[in-house]
């Protein structure tokens, strides 16, 4: 049943082929004809026995982008025989680790759909940003030239491949914060307006008594630490489960020094999976950001805030 926001649950079953979680695995929605089947690069040669690659469809490789390891690299492709044609892309990319076949049970994608599909694909791939396209150039506009009534049966598709391929591990169409976004806006259109989203959010904020100074939003499933928050340098603490990740983030300018040299500076917003990588990042140990991040203008953590919100009573975080 649908709820006033137009919200509603969805049936998805993942059907493990092997009996293990790391092998082939077949992803579909109830209702929908529609199928995945997924595989890592030690069950390629099983993919390739499926009789599901026989038919017309599309398919993405997927895996991290070797360039910049904040974030992930895809290559979408189309073909008759999906079979052939990703044999053949999966030789020329080895950065892939995740390769996914998307057809029908009933096998009623044609040419025309599939062309449609790649065209979308890498359209909303390259909106989204989190990935980095390993496509030579972007599939031109003549491949989504269908009649009205099966380009909306294809944009019904792609709705269900936005809700599937997140629960099979590829978020390539899911969109950026609203904070990202806003910042991308502001700096392509110098729109004040933008800030109207981020301002509406909730607030925390890290200050310590160094007087390195971050904050942060939470949207969705990510924590986002917000542009021109401050995170310590050279603390020397040993214990940093997330080095690697904020020498990455030095690497790709993420983060720069500060005038002053002591500390650096977010120069752009940056989603994080949780509130301790955050907070392990701004104060370079390792951190339980559920307590370490408080509500701005509050006496009050993340982790009593949730629990507030959920209507539970607080508890102290582990």
């Amino acid at each position: 049943m649908s709820d006033a926001s137009g919200e509603f649950g969805r049936t998805i079953q993942l059907f493990l082929v092997d009996g293990s979680a790391n092998g082939l695995i077949i992803a579909t929605l109830h209702g929908w004809t529609g199928a995945l089947v997924v595989c890592k690069q030690s069950t390629f040669d099983r993919l390739l026995k499926r009789h599901e690659l026989d038919r017309t469809g599309v398919y993405i490789l997927y895996g991290p982008d070797p360039d910049n390891p904040l974030k992930m690299r895809a290559y979408i492709g189309e073909a008759d025989s999906v079979k052939e044609r990703i044999t053949h892309s999966a030789s020329s990319h080895a950065f892939w680790e995740t390769a996914v076949a998307i057809t029908t049970s009933d096998d009623a994608l044609t040419k025309g759909h599939v062309r449609y599909l790649e065209a979308r694909l890498w359209e909303l791939s390259n909106e989204a940003g989190r990935v980095t396209l390993a496509n030579s150039q972007q599939p031109g506009a003549e491949r989504r030239r269908l009649p009205e009534a099966d380009r909306a049966n294809m944009e019904s598709f792609l709705a269900n491949l936005r809700t599937i391929l997140p629960v099979v591990g590829l978020n390539l169409l899911k969109p950026q914060s609203r904070v990202v976004q806003t910042a991308q806006r502001m700096t392509t259109t110098k729109n004040s307006d933008a800030q109207v989203t981020e301002a509406a959010q909730v607030k925390f904020e890290i200050r310590h008594k160094s007087g390195v100074k971050a904050t942060a939003v939470e949207e969705n499933d990510e924590f986002v630490v917000l542009k021109d928050s401050e995170a310590l340098r050279d603390t020397g603490y040993v214990q940093q489960s997330y080095g690697e990740l904020k020498a990455d983030l030095l690497k790709q300018s993420v983060l720069v020094s500060s005038s002053t040299n002591d500390r650096y500076i977010f120069v752009s917003s940056f989603p994080f999976k949780s509130p301790s990588a955050a907070a392990a990042i701004v104060l370079d140990r390792n951190a339980n950001g559920r307590l370490e991040w408080k509500v701005v203008g509050k006496p009050m953590t993340y982790h009593q805030w949730q629990e507030l919100k959920s209507g539970q009573p607080s508890e102290a975080a582990e």
